[in-house]
């Protein structure tokens, strides 16, 4: 089935009644929403022009930049949402999401998928896309609840260490409630995939005329490799943080921690 942008139009249509009848609520989200429609439409036509060019290219490096540029915006976007930013925060986000994602997407090139071309970027930058856009979320909420649990319990932190706990048993109660609320969210969705909510990338093929059985294998691998990101991302950006706020003397150095200009 293709789409004629009369279609697409119509679609958008929706969310023009949608925005009127939040003006007649006086909800005060009409120009949110008409704005964060324009901005879905116009990045997504963007994005489709940019891939068409960067399929034609057929240039590793091409690949490789664009992939690049994904991961830093994804890695600047957890950074900025945490509500307490600390030295560092940035680089942290980077590594953590870079290493998460980029290790699972080679690993699903050579081991699942056989991809002959690991930079093939009809394979590539769609799984990144779809890695990178769920696991997100949960790395954005380890990060915030992380330094947030941190700041607001330091007293607790600095007994525990003027107590002779070391820093590793002072930072563990909040590294492990980060790691457990950024992983919620994917658990969460695999509970109820197939039950409540079919995904994106199923709804997709199946609206392509692909089997659902054949659809269904693809998006288990798909929730699969989302779900041990999200795991990997979150565990690596906290231990990044608790590196960063905690020192060799076992001093938790709180005055990095403060809140976002």
């Amino acid at each position: 089935m293709i789409l004629s942008l009369t279609q697409v139009a119509i679609a958008g249509l929706l969310i023009f009644f949608s925005g009127l009848l939040a003006l007649g609520l006086k909800l005060k989200i009409t120009r949110s929403l008409w704005i964060a429609s324009l901005r879905t439409a116009l990045q997504l036509f963007m994005m489709g022009f940019l891939l068409q060019w960067v399929f034609q290219a057929e240039s590793t490096l091409v690949v490789i930049l664009m992939m690049a540029t994904m991961t830093v915006v994804a890695a600047f976007t957890a950074a900025q949402r945490s509500i307490r930013h600390f030295p560092g925060i940035l680089h942290n986000s980077i590594t953590a999401i870079g290493f998460s994602s980029w290790s699972l997407i080679l690993f699903s090139s050579f081991v699942i998928f056989h991809i002959p071309n690991w930079s093939d970027p009809q394979y590539i930058i769609p799984l990144l896309g779809m890695i990178l856009g769920n696991s997100l979320n949960g790395i954005c909420l380890a990060l915030d609840r992380f330094t947030e649990e941190l700041f607001s319990k330091r007293d607790q932190v600095d007994l525990a260490l003027s107590l002779g706990a070391t820093s590793w048993e002072a930072a563990k109660p909040a590294l492990m409630t980060a790691i457990r609320i950024g992983t919620l969210p994917i658990i969460n969705s695999m509970m109820v995939a197939g039950v409540v909510s079919l995904p994106g990338m199923m709804t997709g093929q199946l609206l392509a005329g692909v089997s659902p059985i054949e659809a269904v294998k693809y998006q288990i691998v798909i929730m699969f490799l989302v779900a041990t990101s999200t795991f990997l991302g979150t565990l690596g950006v906290v231990l990044l943080g608790y590196h960063r706020l905690f020192n060799h003397w076992h001093q938790f150095e709180y005055w990095k921690v403060g809140h976002k200009k």
